[in-house]
């Protein structure tokens, strides 16, 4: 399952690593094999690691082969070795087996684009120390939560809303229109959450905050990567879906096979 934190200090001081580790810890359920931490200049990523692909070499947060990127990812490609094969031939060299260092190569690749190429259940931050660029990302139907809250001085997100409220700067103040939602239909509709200052990333959605020229305001921009489409994909009669369903189901457990992935595991 895995559970990803992590802290940008708004006003260019170091970043708050005891907050991003008391955020982590709270998601010990989320992630009991192993945890990481990364620090650099003003930001801080957590990660609470469930092992599934690549257990000895899928550590996280993960950088790429520059130091430039650093990644935090909570959830699983499932095409990722196709996409693998792709970014091989277009030169990118991997030293692990894990989706992590895919979905990291990708974004090298393609950048925000990268989100095109993918299959499957995520949640993410990649920060871009070259750029001070912060980019969190969600995955098409919203399988995997990523909350995420901007005060004065942090910006701060993480798996859980539980996890986001032991940073120090996150208010509690209750939003009433949030709570006349939960009273009327039982749940809360993303964006909002129970608390004024904290939001949940959508669905199918990714958000990039970026600092202004000179050291200018920390600004985010949310885009919406895709949609679901309603028109006809495929016509077919009974026997050729039949046969289409058992070829897609036969792929999907070689590639499971292949990534020597326990063909029950989540």
């Amino acid at each position: 399952m895995c559970g990803i934190a992590g802290s940008l200090d708004l006003r260019g001081n170091p970043s708050d690593r005891a907050a991003v580790i008391a955020m982590t810890n709270r998601m010990l359920h989320r992630g009991p094999d192993a945890c990481g931490y990364y620090s650099d200049g003003p930001l801080s990523l957590g990660h609470r690691r469930l092992s599934i692909i690549d257990l000895e070499g899928g550590a996280q947060p993960m950088q790429d082969d520059g130091g430039n990127l650093s990644i935090t990812y909570n959830g699983e490609l499932y095409n990722f070795l196709a996409l693998r094969q792709t970014l091989e031939a277009a030169g990118h060299r991997f030293i692990t087996e894990s989706d992590t260092e895919v979905i990291l190569k990708a974004y090298l690749e393609y950048g925000e684009s990268a989100l095109e190429h993918f299959r499957g259940m995520f949640a993410f931050a990649i920060w871009d120390r070259r750029r001070q660029r912060l980019f969190l990302a969600r995955d098409r139907v919203g399988k995997k939560p990523l909350f995420y809250s901007q005060t004065a001085g942090h910006f701060v997100f993480a798996s859980e809303l539980h996890a986001l409220l032991a940073h120090p700067g996150i208010s509690r103040e209750i939003d009433p229109s949030a709570l006349d939602e939960y009273l009327t239909y039982g749940y809360i509709p993303a964006p909002r959450t129970i608390f004024k200052s904290v939001r949940k990333l959508e669905p199918a959605h990714h958000l990039t905050g970026t600092f202004g020229p000179d050291g200018g305001p920390f600004e985010t921009v949310i885009k919406r990567y895709w949609r679901l489409s309603y028109a006809d994909k495929w016509v077919c009669d009974e026997q050729e879906a039949a046969e289409r369903l058992l070829a897609e189901l036969t792929e999907a457990v070689r590639l499971r096979l292949v990534a020597d992935v326990p063909i029950g595991a989540p």
